[in-house]
């Protein structure tokens, strides 16, 4: 059973995903708050695998709430999947690199809140080819304080076209069929990657080969 968290302002929002996800028969919702702080305060006390984020809210905004949430080893567990709108890109961004793994926007169909949930709970990042990469691509361009990591120069040159064709948004299989290797071998230099970056999961990896200058928004 996948333990999920959510966090908006908003009532309306809360009830509408809790009656979605409390359909599913591998779903549950836990724990429902309207700030950051209320959220941080429940979850320690009832184990969730999933949050649900909204970026704006009164008390702890999105991007505060998943700093707060990567920094606590005891919620270690916890993904956070940052719900947004296009208007805030540049958040987004910053949210990833605090520790979340993926967003949606606010208009997103049910059966992809509903995937968001069971991806990111299996560990892996939310990186739709569309929405996510275009968000991406605009908020780590508007970033003004960047940190490229200097590990990045420990980097073979093979993980340095890896790290940049992950940058792209393409998954370990495209990965492999563009440098001709097996998906096992594609998926191995993503885990050193990640290792050498200390990157959480592939969503930081996006983010830090724009940051690098690897990715430029629009490379092919």
């Amino acid at each position: 059973m996948i333990r999920v968290a959510t966090a908006d302002d908003h009532l309306l929002v809360r009830a509408g995903f809790r009656a979605l996800l409390d359909s599913e028969p591998d779903i549950e919702v836990r724990v429902e708050a309207s700030g950051g702080e209320e959220l941080l305060r429940r979850i320690r006390q009832t184990p969730v695998d999933v949050a649900l984020l909204d970026i704006r809210m009164p008390d702890g905004d999105g991007l505060w709430t998943t700093e707060q949430i990567a920094a606590d080893d005891a919620l270690a567990a916890v993904k956070v999947v940052i719900v947004t709108t296009f208007e805030l890109d540049e958040y987004v961004a910053r949210a990833i690199m605090a520790g979340a793994s993926g967003f949606l926007v606010k208009d997103t169909e049910p059966v992809d809140l509903i995937r968001a949930v069971r991806v990111v709970a299996a560990g892996d990042a939310l990186l739709s080819p569309s929405v996510t990469r275009r968000l991406l691509e605009r908020a780590a361009t508007g970033l003004r304080e960047t940190s490229v990591p200097s590990e990045l120069a420990e980097l073979t040159d093979r993980e340095t076209e890896v790290l940049r064709l992950v940058a792209h948004g393409l998954t370990n299989d495209e990965i492999a069929q563009r440098l001709f290797l097996s998906p096992l071998t594609a998926k191995t230099h993503v885990s050193r990657i990640m290792q050498k970056l200390h990157a959480r999961d592939r969503a930081q990896l996006v983010v830090i080969g724009y940051e690098s200058g690897l990715v430029a928004p629009g490379w092919q």
